[in-house]
């Protein structure tokens, strides 16, 4: 395990790191970032393909589709929303990005909603707490990591949602990176 500070990073990421409130007034957050091996969790999701920038716009019309999958579709024990990001080779360009929600079982897709497997492998992860709008100073955490220990991010990441809280600074986010 090793904790990054994203401030004290001279590697040039920038970040958000800090609670809106506490900005300016206490240190940035510190995340602990652990390899491990992933196992595949199974996801009913919808495909889309966003600019990065357009991520905040395209998540809950394809939730929306996939809950209402999912509740006319009993049986298939739903847990957390989870993103799958599928890595474009540049940077710069759109990403195919399946928004869902974890399943216990195998289904049948129907309309836009498959049934899809995170990968399995070596991943760098850690968990951001806080408000949403808040986790990119995790991500760097992990893209940071990466760059002191030499090691190659692969094609996906993804984020698992905890449980909803009504208090912005409980909500936990899991962030974990697939590993070259």
């Amino acid at each position: 395990m090793c904790e990054i500070t994203v401030a004290a990073l001279r590697l040039g990421w920038k970040t958000n790191a800090l609670p809106p409130k506490s900005r300016g007034k206490t240190k940035p957050m510190k995340y602990a970032v652990v390899v491990e091996t992933a196992q595949a969790e199974l996801v009913a999701a919808v495909r889309t393909t966003v600019p990065i920038g357009g991520i905040a716009r395209a998540w809950k019309p394809a939730l929306d589709q996939v809950w209402a999958f999912l509740k006319a579709n009993g049986g298939l024990r739903p847990g957390h929303n989870l993103f799958l990001y599928h890595h474009p080779e540049r940077r710069n360009e759109a990403m195919n990005i399946d928004f869902g929600v974890q399943v216990a079982r195998r289904f049948e897709g129907q309309g836009n909603v498959r049934c899809i497997e995170t990968p399995a492998g070596e991943v760098a992860r850690t968990v951001h707490v806080g408000p949403y709008d808040r986790s990119r100073g995790a991500h760097d955490a992990i893209h940071a990591w990466c760059a002191a220990h030499n090691r190659k991010i692969a094609q996906a990441s993804w984020e698992t949602y905890g449980d909803w809280n009504s208090d912005p600074a409980l909500l936990e986010t899991t962030i974990k990176y697939l590993l070259a």
